[in-house]
């Protein structure tokens, strides 16, 4: 047996074991799938940057190995007929694609509580959650079993559970990699991200998916990123801590796991400076206009003539068949949004919610905006107001579960790229460290994580 061959064997063993104890992260996974991509390899030989690389990859991404079922009935046991960009480009860099991994519903959630098909546990402790909507992505590269997972992110659902599960997370900037294949929920929003190890595993992936697509009319003009070299210290960085992510609530171990690892960039060479981010506080109730409006038109299409099976009631009314299908097919979460977005688009209240939140998003964009112009290079905050959170207690109150994004949210709705970085534990649990940069700002971001990443001990206690 060669070793790519060996190598795809030991995944597959990895991925059985750890969905035996409960893990429940994956939805497809065929061990002869991954076995005959890896023979293949061998026997073509490709010299890719990412030969051997085992990665997961989060259910609503299209693939021809397995289904696609976005974590919904609507959309059980459905085979696109195409791969997602992203994927394609995985395989021509070497990659080996392993399995489809759970998601809340539609991408709609932070905990990976809302799939059709069961919760994914969290990989240390099983009451908890592993963040979501990217969740079984995140709890499937904590546990070890692959190398790397894409994931989605429409206000954070890469960065949160990478946070939650102790692992790396990067969310690019809009259009840096095609949405062609990914299925959409707030088009404006929307991006594949990755989930890795560490830093470099992470940033290895992005570099292979990115680049300008003709298949997808979002994606930005600009060649693939390439892989930076990481710099020994933060000398020449200007760091910026926004006060509006340090407010009085925000839970004592995440605060203090920031605040050391500030200390330890401004000790590696980084001048530290106070920014003001005004129009943070409008995020969320600006995202939960925006993005459930681009959901309920993205997700009108699902009415069981196209996709998914179909639910026809007795008197075979087209009407009836179109409640009964989505009543059936969709669940809870997904209607709640898909009544919200369209009762803010409906006459009479367009403007006064949906026009007022594009307001807040472009108020939203020129604070970040102000604050890059003004000589800071990147942005540190928290990724979560908390660490992971028990199963079950924050489903009754979907306001509490949306402030799960609070700090996540407003880089989607700026279009600008960040990333989360394991940088101690509270508690036992993993504290995650956020990155926020530039429009394309990625290479510099990722500089910077590599130092902080060796600067901080992700298995060390908040003191």
């Amino acid at each position: 047996m060669t070793a790519l061959l060996e190598r795809a064997r030991e995944a597959a063993d990895r991925i059985e074991a750890v969905e035996r104890r409960g893990l429940h992260a994956v939805l497809a996974f065929d061990r002869t799938v991954l076995l005959e991509q890896a023979a293949n390899l061998d026997a073509a030989r490709p010299d890719g940057a990412l030969r051997g690389l085992v990665i997961g990859v989060k259910d609503n991404i299209a693939t021809l190995e397995y289904p696609t079922t976005c974590g919904s009935r609507i959309l059980e046991g459905y085979r696109s007929p195409y791969q997602a960009t992203a994927i394609k480009r995985l395989k021509q860099a070497g990659a080996l694609i392993a399995c489809k991994t759970n998601l809340d519903e539609f991408a709609m959630g932070s905990s990976t509580e809302h799939s059709a098909f069961g919760r994914t546990r969290h990989p240390e402790q099983p009451d908890l959650v592993p963040g979501g909507s990217s969740g079984g992505s995140a709890a499937l590269v904590a546990a070890g079993a692959v190398d790397a997972a894409l994931g989605s992110e429409t206000g954070g659902s890469v960065r949160q559970p990478a946070a939650f599960c102790g692992i790396v997370g990067i969310k690019p900037t809009y259009g840096r990699v095609s949405r062609y294949g990914l299925v959409a929920f707030g088009s404006s929003l929307d991006q594949i991200g990755v989930c890795g190890r560490d830093v470099q595993t992470a940033g290895r992936v992005l570099c292979a998916i990115s680049g300008k697509d003709p298949n997808d009319a979002t994606s930005a003009d600009r060649p693939p990123l390439e892989f930076p070299e990481f710099p020994k210290d933060l000398t020449g960085f200007t760091i910026g801590v926004p006060q509006e992510y340090f407010p009085d609530d925000l839970d004592a171990g995440m605060r203090a796991g920031c605040e050391r690892a500030i200390a330890r960039m401004r000790e590696a060479g980084a001048t530290i400076k106070q920014v003001a981010l005004p129009h943070t506080g409008l995020a969320i109730p600006t995202y939960y206009i925006l993005a459930p409006a681009e959901a309920s038109s993205n997700l009108a299409r699902y009415d069981g003539v196209r996709y998914g099976p179909r639910h026809t009631p007795p008197d075979g009314d087209v009407q009836g068949m179109y409640r009964a299908t989505r009543g059936v097919g969709f669940g809870p979460e997904v209607r709640r949004r898909i009544i919200v977005g369209t009762y803010v688009l409906s006459a009479g209240y367009y403007d006064a919610y949906y026009r007022k939140a594009l307001r807040a998003r472009w108020l939203i964009a020129q604070d970040f905006e102000a604050v890059f112009a003004g000589g800071v290079d990147l942005l540190f905050t928290p990724t979560t107001p908390t660490t992971a959170f028990r199963a079950g207690e924050k489903l009754e109150d979907p306001v509490a579960m949306y402030l799960a994004d609070v700090f996540s949210c407003p880089a989607n709705l700026a279009w600008v790229t960040a990333m989360s970085v394991p940088v101690g534990r509270a508690e036992g649990l993993p504290i995650g460290g956020q990155f926020i940069g530039p429009q394309l700002g990625e290479a510099r971001m990722l500089q910077a994580a590599s130092v902080l990443e060796r600067l901080v001990d992700r298995s060390a206690e908040v003191r």
